[in-house]
């Protein structure tokens, strides 16, 4: 039995596939998908009855959604990051109704992969505020602020009172305005991903989109809602959006000062119940959640109050807690060792112990993440490309939305490779798609400015991770000949 196991996988070798095996590998994942549908056509529409039902449902839908973004990830043997993968994977199950095949529907109507994919983004925020050094941001900050006010000007102006009323005339200004208000979004989790994959969110370019992406959240957030209330209330004043202003900033400030000030204590009272890892990690996961739940409070996206807390929390908070088991292994044994001995390992092993509560998160990370990104995918639907003027138009829009984020490059200061932090700002991935559908259920925007956003999202969310790729493995190769 383990011979014929053994020659199947070796068979399926993914390190060494020919033309021949590459098809049968496609075939056998077509299987895998085919036969799922076959036993629920041949279950003739009976249900299972009750909660136990639905639940065991969802199970398999979490199976197949995080089975399809490990597949996906095929795209980095030809050096592309997973989150590509991901992203088109999704596009590909969310669009497969047009050729007929019903099987994927209902997950985009699942409640629960819905809220999975909330927090897989929220999570990947909070991830990357651990691994971002908030002293590292503090460098940056005003390279960050520039590249953030450039982001929201331009492309805001370019689509709301230039390229919008040129190519769509006729609209109302409110269509206008929501176009414009797209057009400024910046997905930050897409860029972030593409970094923390290749390793390089130390660098300062990453650090100067990170931060720039976040102000970029809060103005697209204070843009929105200012053009929300002109719609619902015909107008809006200039103590509203002060108001807004004023939350947004007294937020991320607060919370930083007072997260500094607070997490070491509130850290070492719960020390003093257990020091174990299970304490821990629900400490570091209560945080981040914590301050997402602050953040949509008070009217900001939760995203960018995980952000916030990742940065806040430090290895420094944690010392009363016990180290990882491989590390406290490895202090046990060397302990009798000579000092100089000593003092180098554990030069070797304490950033692996800082590391600790990146690790602790990391799982949970691997299991929602992927979720995010595919669900991201299947809400674009490709029948809007069936319009070929709303496809040109879309195609002139994308070209506006690089532009516009592209420039933001040019105004982070001298040293720094203007290109990457441009095209780091482009991707519009799902606030883009925020922005179109709260305009769409405001009534403002029309199906065919709806598509149109939707183009130049999917446009800019799947073109710009090859393009970071690229251009940092360019940067590599310079570095290594210099």
């Amino acid at each position: 039995m383990k011979t014929i196991f053994g020659r199947v996988f070796r068979f399926f070798d993914l390190n060494n596939l020919t033309l021949k095996r590459l098809a049968f590998f496609f075939l056998f994942v077509g299987l895998l998908c085919v036969i799922p549908m076959v036993v629920a056509s041949a279950d003739g529409g009976h249900e299972a009855g009750g909660h136990g039902g639905e639940a065991a449902q969802t199970f398999f839908w979490i199976a197949i959604v995080l089975l399809a973004a490990k597949l996906s990830s095929l795209v980095e043997r030809v050096g592309q990051p997973s989150v590509l993968g991901e992203l088109v994977m999704g596009v590909v199950l969310g669009n497969l109704v047009l050729l007929g095949i019903n099987f994927f529907e209902p997950l985009k109507d699942n409640q629960i992969i819905a809220f999975l994919s909330e927090l897989g983004v929220v999570i990947l925020l909070f991830q990357i505020g651990l691994e971002s050094n908030i002293h590292e941001m503090k460098k940056v900050g005003m390279k960050a602020f520039m590249v953030a006010i450039v982001g929201v000007v331009v492309p805001f102006v370019l689509g709301a009172y230039i390229v919008g009323p040129l190519l769509m005339p006729g609209l109302s200004s409110h269509a206008y305005l929501f176009l414009g208000a797209a057009l400024t979004a910046t997905s930050v989790g897409i860029t972030a991903r593409v970094f923390q994959e290749l390793g390089k969110l130390k660098l300062k370019e990453a650090q100067i989109i990170l931060g720039a992406a976040v102000i970029d959240d809060i103005l697209g957030l204070i843009i929105l809602a200012v053009i929300s209330a002109m719609v619902t209330l015909g107008a809006v004043s200039l103590g509203m959006i002060s108001l807004i202003l004023a939350k947004a900033i007294l937020f991320l400030v607060g919370s930083i000062v007072l997260g500094q000030l607070l997490t070491k204590h509130i850290s070492k009272f719960f020390s003093k119940i257990h020091t174990g890892v299970a304490m821990k990690f629900t400490i570091i996961i209560s945080f981040g959640l914590i301050f997402a739940f602050l953040a949509q409070k008070i009217g900001l996206a939760p995203i960018v109050g995980a952000f916030a807390a990742g940065l806040i929390l430090d290895p420094v908070h944690f010392k009363y807690f016990k180290d990882a088991h491989i590390v406290q292994d490895i202090k046990h044994e060397i302990k009798d060792v000579r000092s100089d001995v000593r003092e180098k390992i554990y030069k070797v092993i304490r950033p692996h112990a800082d590391r600790h509560i990146e690790d602790l998160i990391e799982p949970l990370g691997h299991f929602v993440i992927p979720i995010f990104f595919i669900v991201t995918g299947m809400a674009v639907k490709l029948e809007t490309l069936g319009d070929l003027r709303i496809v040109l138009v879309a195609l002139a829009i994308t070209i506006v939305a690089f532009i516009g984020k592209y420039v933001t490059g040019f105004f982070a200061g001298k040293g720094v490779n203007r290109s990457l932090i441009g095209f780091g700002m482009v991707p519009r991935g799902e606030v883009g798609l925020i922005f179109a559908t709260i305009g769409k259920g405001l009534g403002v925007v029309s199906d065919e400015v709806f598509s149109v956003i939707v183009i130049m999202v999917i446009l800019t969310t799947l073109l710009t991770p090859p393009i970071l790729t690229l251009l940092l493995k360019r940067q590599d190769r310079i570095e290594k000949n210099a």
